[in-house]
């Protein structure tokens, strides 16, 4: 079997693409025909063509079998290699010349395992010579490709959700709302809810979380934030699973993810009365503390970037276990969950003043040695991105390179 060579310059070559056969089972209220021109409109560089004899002329041609199962950094690996893309022993998709095109697509009709004569010009493409390690997710599995089959429908969209799923985060999304979450997806992707619509929905809860604690009903901005928080994770696994991210969305998930928690540990802390100083810290400093604490973590988290090709997070074992626990909003909510129920909300004011300035001092311990290994050693990666970290971390790459739960 001969590896297929990279050609970086493809990518910003238009290509012509055709879907193979066809499928009936609906994935995440998903036609497999409609997942895959989803896939390929977010790809950018590829054209899906309705009619074969509009493929026919073109230079380069991407073919996909209509009852397999692809990631969008599937079909861009492919793109970035000329050759087959088997399963086994099965043809599953193929990007070859325009002269290829008519022997690929009958080879992908057939199923048969191709022989030389079939394809003499063109290779098979491995996906394990892909990188395992995706930036975005903080994760590290190959690149999906899976067969259709009538009768695996829930076993093929938990394998989706599984994949939609961040590898390393805090232990509230990793642990506790993997499903729960799949539950929401499966509700609103069957009644046709948009990915936007549940954000908005989180914006809405947001801000009356906001009113809630600055009034002192500390129980019912707790339920509405709890609330909030596991459409924080429902909406971004939507928009994956349903192949309908868009900027906009992006743009209002992650700025209303950075804006709003520092407001609401002030809000909650504006609501207590006869506030008593802890340990000689008043509430004004351990406000500072707050804001201070957690404008520095991010503004660490985005100066590390700079280091390398790498989030903070997801540098070192070590990080990724502190992610865990980072003084992020949902590890904060516990704290604040926490003095509610010992009677005691203030208590879980000074705790999220604490931890904050806690975590953002070790952040910047990171970022120290971070720097210091940029300037000896150079560019900083992932440990996730090493083909080792499975056996040099066992029981890390156990944990962070997937969540696992989001899979059951």
């Amino acid at each position: 079997m001969a590896e297929a060579k990279a050609r970086p310059d493809e990518a910003a070559v238009s290509v012509q693409a055709f879907i193979v056969g066809a499928s009936q089972v609906r994935l995440w209220g998903l036609a497999s025909d409609e997942r895959i021109a989803r896939q390929l409109r977010a790809l950018g560089e590829v054209q899906l063509a309705n009619r074969w004899e509009a493929v026919a002329q073109a230079e380069q041609v991407l073919l996909l079998r209509a009852d397999y199962l692809y990631e969008i950094r599937t079909l861009a690996s492919l793109l970035r290699h000329r050759g087959l893309l088997m399963d086994g022993e099965a043809p599953a998709a193929a990007f070859v010349d325009g002269g290829d095109a008519e022997q690929a697509k009958a080879l992908l009709e057939s199923g048969h395992s191709p022989r030389t004569a079939d394809l003499p010009t063109t290779t098979i493409v491995d996906l394990a010579l892909s990188s395992a390690f995706e930036g975005e997710l903080r994760k590290s599995a190959p690149p999906l490709l899976r067969r259709i089959a009538l009768g695996e429908e829930r076993a093929l969209e938990d394998l989706l959700y599984g994949a939609s799923y961040k590898g390393i985060t805090d232990f509230v999304t990793k642990f506790w709302w993997p499903a729960p979450a799949k539950r929401a997806v499966r509700c609103c992707a069957n009644l046709g809810v948009a990915p936007n619509a549940v954000t908005l929905f989180g914006l809405a809860l947001m801000l009356a979380v906001c009113w809630l604690f600055w009034q002192g009903w500390h129980f019912w901005g707790l339920a509405l934030g709890w609330i909030m928080t596991l459409l924080d994770t429902v909406d971004g696994k939507l928009a994956r699973v349903t192949v309908r991210s868009s900027k906009l969305g992006h743009w209002l998930d992650h700025g209303m993810d950075i804006l709003h928690p520092p407001f609401w540990y002030w809000l909650w802390g504006l609501s207590l009365t006869n506030f008593q100083p802890w340990f000689g810290l008043g509430f004004e400093l351990l406000l500072w503390c707050i804001f201070a604490g957690y404008i520095a973590g991010r503004l660490i988290e985005g100066a590390f970037e700079g280091l390398g090709r790498v989030s903070l997070f997801a540098w070192r074992p070590f990080d990724a276990w502190f992610r865990l626990i980072a003084a992020r909003r949902n590890p904060c909510l516990v704290l604040l969950t926490a003095g509610w129920l010992l009677n005691s909300p203030a208590l879980g004011f000074w705790l999220v003043a604490i931890w904050t300035v806690a975590c953002s001092a070790a952040l910047l311990g990171r970022l120290a040695f971070g720097c210091w290994i940029r300037l000896t050693e150079g560019p900083l990666s992932s440990w996730l991105a090493d083909p080792e970290a499975a056996r040099r971390h066992p029981r890390s790459h156990r944990t962070f390179s997937s969540t696992r739960k989001a899979y059951g």
